[in-house]
């Protein structure tokens, strides 16, 4: 009987995140890549800033697992520093934006009064493009960390801006919302409680995309030079740091590059994971 009922029961999210091989192994590799960047300290074989000018350019082997920088740097500790201010710029863009993206679509989509302003103001946001913006945001704030957070926060909030508010539209003239109000339920209570807690789903699947577009976002600023302090090492800047000696140490833009796409590409599949197993329809089929 209890097998029976076990067998019966709806899978949970968990077990249909993870009966999709690619999206498991995306997360293992993604963990591994956190866990790696957190523990630097540890893992690193030596001092990212440590210079040595007779390992100048030297190529990946037994004493540098990826080779040396053009001062003689260990390119694998720097990567795996770097690794901790770009999964950091991520993640604070991925939150900050997914704050204040869901404070204007619960604004816009709860009060009729605000929808047209606020409505007018993300599609002109999202008229320029994404690059361009975050440039333009970089520039006037200047090149720091918390400055790169905050511009390309302000780029990606609209994407979250729309989808709450739409989800808002047709939650809010749902019979419980309803009835809630007249209940009596304050405005604060009916908008935290019986809205936002039914659209989270798509605010997260939405949130580890925006992890992976500023990620890359970062990366493509620092490249262009108007990104983090360039003494700060990231992905992005060991990439424009290598591209000069193209030709004679290709490494030291290949295995930036790499960190950057394999991170994006996990981000992406654990996405496209969470939009399966949350979404009541792509679940049954899975």
């Amino acid at each position: 009987m209890a097998a029976t009922a076990s067998a019966g029961s709806e899978p949970t999210f968990w077990a249909l995140l993870l009966s999709r091989r690619a999206v498991l192994v995306a997360l293992l590799v993604f963990v591994v890549i956190v866990a790696l960047c957190v523990l630097a300290p540890l893992v690193a074989p030596a001092d990212p800033a440590k210079m040595s000018v007779r390992a100048r350019l030297t190529a990946p082997g037994a004493d540098y697992l990826l080779g040396a920088d053009a001062f003689g740097r260990d390119v694998f500790s720097r990567l795996l520093y770097a690794g901790r201010v770009s999964l950091t710029i991520g993640l604070g863009v991925a939150a900050l934006s997914s704050v204040a993206g869901i404070a204007i679509g619960l604004l816009a989509g709860f009060f009729r009064r605000l929808d047209a302003p606020m409505s007018r103001l993300v599609d002109a946001m999202m008229a320029f493009p994404d690059i361009l913006l975050a440039i333009a945001l970089v520039s006037i704030l200047g090149g720091s960390i918390v400055n790169v957070i905050i511009a390309l926060s302000i780029v990606y909030t609209p994407r979250i801006a729309r989808i709450v508010r739409a989800s808002t539209l047709v939650i809010r003239e749902l019979p419980y919302v309803e009835a809630a109000v007249a209940l009596g339920s304050s405005t604060v209570t009916i908008m935290f409680t019986h809205v936002l807690r039914n659209i989270l789903s798509p605010i997260i699947v939405q949130a580890t995309f925006i992890f992976a577009y500023a990620m890359l976002a970062e990366a493509g600023l620092s490249f262009l030079g108007v990104g983090i302090d360039p003494s700060t090492p990231s992905w992005g800047t060991m990439i424009n740091e290598g591209r000069q000696y193209l030709d004679q140490a290709a490494f030291l833009i290949v295995f930036p590059g790499l960190a950057i796409s394999i991170s994006v590409l996990a981000l992406q599949l654990i996405g496209d994971g969470f939009r399966d197993a949350m979404d009541p329809r792509l679940a049954k089929d899975l």
